[in-house]
């Protein structure tokens, strides 16, 4: 029988290596973000400085371990076989969950996830005991979970979102006044004052608060404890004068000083508060099979009340952990996405918005400006003027001849992020509460981003948004992770090894798809094909940029219009609205084009009106492209959704023939614009007029039809709509080519 335990830990082992990959991809926005957003130093050595963070972390954190082991149910009330069944159940669940949420983008955080995962499958199993014992009612579950235990890491939990936003926003807004937005400005010693503040408070938090509960606090407990004061006070002091001398002799920006150490700072906090969310199952099933070995008790009569002990844990697994999980961060391809979210919610300026404005946001902005306004009638308006003075954003003038991207904020709030946040990390490390360092840093982070006025009114509707999706996403792991885990925990009871064995096939399978699917959407992004906006000046730059585009956008309208034709002659629902999903992300690649018009014509010369001129006619016209094969893809979807009849045999025949002229015409279009060839496009216009007689043929056909032998109106008002949108389309993409063809022959005259 113990053989089956022994497969369990391998499974586990297997388990708790995958979780430590899919849980780092997720939780490496936490310590990553403000460098990467400020573009203080290279990519590659803030990956350095946070490997170090993360491998001397995790060296340092057994001090948590002890959470998944009693933190959350009573062991003693459990036997090691349900013991052992509730650790596979969460283990399961913990890897599916945040592998999802990787694959979305979306920051979830690991804490809230393990701390569910483990009530949700030990609620389950104490249930499962309880249904098996006559004399145990639904009342006697308290003795079996740590109910005040789990309240107090939960109610923490959530405490630290208001605590987090409200500090960041409160910190940023003062070191916002002290700055404003030219830190080179101020006085040398004024810098030295805050590099002196956020590196003595990085580094006692994390170096002293942070150490408590290791195996090395022993040796040094004796200079820490009862001098508090002095260590802030000195370490002030230290900070303080290394900082005015790399500033005054060296020219050093201490800003970048302390987005390095705090970078660093809070992925050894990271480490050292999450390692305990993809290991310590691991470890707390390994220290029971342990002791269940040498008991000589059975599985099913063994108590686990050692659990509740201090169990030391192994360095050297530590060590192996904080190494998969450097090796993660650097070739994690899903951390990529949870950090784009994060800094695209918290950057400063105007852009692509990731998240679609909703009632909630939408209110929440209303209320914000009325709070404002009201605020402002009270306030003198002298000091509001010299409030605005210190927000006014500097104007960056950025060369024409090269691509440049602005960080997505400046080092000043980077620091205050990474400092903030490495503080109330530590302060809950200290406190061995499993606070959540994603809660923490992101609303660290929105809380600056609000106080710097980064969300204004242009963006503000959809940053918020955007942070009622995160937090709801994170109310959704809490439920997921309870429910999930305790219908695993049941399954795994009722069929034992087998259902293990199922279940683990289960999470390859799925981990396997989402990773094909994660690549293929990543490379389609990598192939989405805009134009290069800051770098294009002349009508002929545009012209040579844009031609790949508009080949690309030909070419699958024209697969999307047979698609369409053929789907509907077959009356094929799943392929329409397969179909449907592909036109409707062709719509939204187009409009984020259009809707970034301001941004390029403020990049052109004063000399580049044409140009502009010429920019926006192609995007209007490819929209209109993209709107008229939108109409015909969402006709035809709903027609065959709502169970119309078939089109006539005659209608479908006619649609084909257009089709076959179409495919004809766009596959010239798309040679012509990928060879940048324009000497065809004549030809091509001049025989737009076969197919609109075509077109206008095939209407003369129907309405001799519905005189005559048509007896559906949904029919034709389907087939009606289709040929006239098809009639705009062709127009729309003949006006583009004939933009096109004017141009040509102007340059041709000069």
């Amino acid at each position: 029988m113990g053989d089956i335990y022994i497969l369990m830990l391998v499974a586990l082992t297997v388990l708790a290596i995958i979780d430590l990959v899919v849980g780092v991809s997720n939780d490496a926005v936490n310590f990553l973000n403000s460098a990467i957003g400020s573009k203080a130093i290279p990519i590659k050595w803030i990956l350095i400085i946070a490997s170090a963070g993360v491998a001397i972390g995790a060296i340092t954190s057994s001090g948590m371990m002890e959470v998944a082991r009693k933190g959350i149910f009573n062991p003693s009330e459990f036997y090691f076989d349900e013991i052992m069944y509730i650790f596979m159940a969460v283990m399961i669940t913990d890897i599916l969950l945040l592998d999802i949420f990787n694959s979305l983008g979306m920051p979830t955080s690991t804490t809230v996830s393990i701390v569910f995962e483990l009530l949700g499958a030990a609620v389950a199993m104490a249930l499962i005991k309880i249904s098996n014992n006559d004399s145990e009612t639904l009342a006697s579950l308290g003795k079996y979970i740590n109910s005040e235990k789990a309240l107090l890491i939960i109610s923490g939990i959530l405490l630290s979102v208001f605590i987090a936003f409200t500090i960041g926003a409160l910190v940023q807004f003062i070191s916002r006044l002290i700055y404003s937005f030219h830190f080179e400005k101020r006085k040398s010693y004024v810098n030295a004052l805050f590099g002196g503040f956020a590196i003595t408070a990085i580094t006692y938090f994390i170096f002293v608060k942070g150490l408590k509960g290791t195996p090395f606090y022993g040796s040094i407990k004796h200079l820490i404890e009862g001098r508090t004061y002095e260590i802030i006070i000195y370490g002030f002091v230290f900070w303080t004068l290394l900082s005015q001398v790399l500033i005054a002799l060296f020219k050093v920006n201490i800003l970048k000083v302390i987005i390095v150490i705090g970078t660093f700072s809070l992925a050894m906090a990271f480490a050292g508060n999450d390692l305990v969310n993809f290991v310590g199952v691991l470890i707390a099933a390994w220290n029971s099979y342990q002791e269940w070995t040498i008991s000589g008790v059975a599985a099913s009569e063994f108590s686990m009340g050692v659990l509740a002990q201090k169990v030391p844990s192994n360095p050297w697994l530590l060590f192996i952990a904080g190494m998969i999980m450097v090796v993660t961060l650097w070739f994690s391809k899903k951390a990529k996405s949870v950090i784009e979210t994060g800094i695209n919610l918290s950057r400063q300026g105007d852009g692509h918005e990731k998240f679609q404005p909703n009632v909630v946001s939408r209110t929440v902005v209303r209320g914000a400006i009325l709070v404002s306004d009201g605020v402002s009638k009270i306030i003198p308006s002298s000091t509001l003027k010299w409030v605005d003075t210190k927000f006014q954003k500097p104007v960056v003038s950025l060369p024409k001849d090269k691509s440049y991207e602005l960080p997505a904020f400046d080092m000043v709030r980077a620091s205050v992020n990474l400092f903030v946040a490495g503080i109330l990390i530590s302060i809950g490390t200290s406190l061995k509460l499993p606070l959540s360092t994603t809660y923490v840093t992101f609303m660290v982070a929105m809380g600056t981003s609000l106080a710097d006025r980064a969300w204004g009114r242009e963006s503000a509707v959809y940053r918020v948004a955007g942070v009622f999706n995160v937090i709801g996403g994170w109310f959704l792991t809490a439920l997921s992770a309870f429910v999930v885990a305790a219908v695993f925990a049941y399954i795994i009871y009722l069929g034992g090894i087998v259902s293990v064995a199922i279940l683990l096939i289960l999470v390859l399978f799925l981990l396997g798809r989402s990773s094909v699917r994660h690549t293929k959407k990543a490379k389609e992004k990598k192939e989405k094909r805009y134009m290069e906006r800051a770098e294009l000046i002349t009508i002929n730059e545009v012209i040579t940029e844009s031609s790949d585009h508009i080949a690309e956008v030909v070419k699958r309208v024209n697969k999307l219009f047979t698609n369409v034709v053929e789907d509907l002659a077959a009356h094929d629902l799943n392929k329409l609205s397969k179909t449907d999903k592909h036109v409707k992300k062709l719509n939204v690649e187009v409009n984020e084009l259009k809707e970034d018009v301001f941004y390029f014509i403020k990049s052109l010369d004063e000399a580049s009106v044409k140009a502009s001129r010429f920019y926006i006619l192609v995007l209007g016209y490819l929209q209109d492209i993209t709107q008229s094969i939108e109409y015909i893809s969402t006709t035809s979807y709903k027609h065959v959704n709502n169970n119309h009849k078939n089109l006539k045999a005659s209608s479908i025949s006619d649609l084909k023939e257009i089709n076959e002229k179409l495919k004809k015409l766009f596959g010239q279009i798309e040679k012509d614009f990928t060879d940048r060839n324009f000497s065809n496009l004549n030809e091509i216009i001049d025989a737009k007029q076969e197919i609109f007689d075509h077109v206008s043929e095939s209407i003369d056909k129907q309405i001799a039809r519905v005189r005559t032998e048509e007896s559906s109106p949904k029919n034709s008002t389907l087939y009606f709509g289709i040929l006239l949108e098809t009639k705009d389309l062709i127009a729309a993409l003949m006006s583009l080519l004939q933009l096109y063809q004017e141009f040509q022959i102007n340059d041709s005259k000069k």
